[in-house]
């Protein structure tokens, strides 16, 4: 054999052996989703993580039910907090109460360590106050306030009795 063949055919089995090791790191990886499902499970099923944004207070005045003035529903509100450092956008969240009156956050964004109160009346929204613009009272017949996130998950909710705000 010549010079020229030998180098060709040394040169070719180095190329073949970097491929199979570049290879079997993928293919191990690949046959590692194989294993008995105790171990799949623990790969594949994380914990979700516990959101930033969480219920805060909710207020409302359980000796008044039904159509209410202005001022008093405005009296009724539900904190939304962000616990955390970083903003995070609201936009597409929703609160809502067990009989699925559902007040949708739009072009929201909350800063870290900030919270906002979701008023149940009608008025203008600021950084620190929103308003679900509704007529009749929200959170006295309804105890329980679900918060999601912009997927439609549960991110917390917070439920009361009339014995206490």
């Amino acid at each position: 054999m010549s010079r020229f063949a030998s180098r060709l055919t040394a040169t070719a089995l180095a190329a073949g052996a970097l491929l199979a090791a570049a290879a079997l790191p993928a293919t191990a990886a690949d046959h590692s989703r194989h294993h008995h499902p105790r171990e799949r499970s623990q790969v594949v099923h994380h914990p979700r993580e516990r959101s930033q944004v969480v219920l805060g207070a909710v207020h409302h005045d359980r000796s008044v039910r039904g159509i209410r003035s202005n001022a008093s529903l405005n009296k009724e509100w539900v904190t939304v907090v962000n616990t955390g450092r970083g903003a995070v956008n609201l936009s597409g969240w929703t609160l809502s109460d067990e009989a699925h009156h559902t007040y949708r956050f739009t072009n929201r964004w909350l800063a870290g360590h900030t919270a906002v109160r979701v008023h149940t009346g009608i008025g203008y929204d600021t950084a620190a106050n929103v308003y679900q613009d509704r007529r009749n009272s929200v959170w006295n017949d309804h105890r329980t306030a679900t918060l999601r996130d912009s997927h439609g998950r549960i991110v917390d909710t917070k439920s009361w009795d009339h014995r206490h705000h």
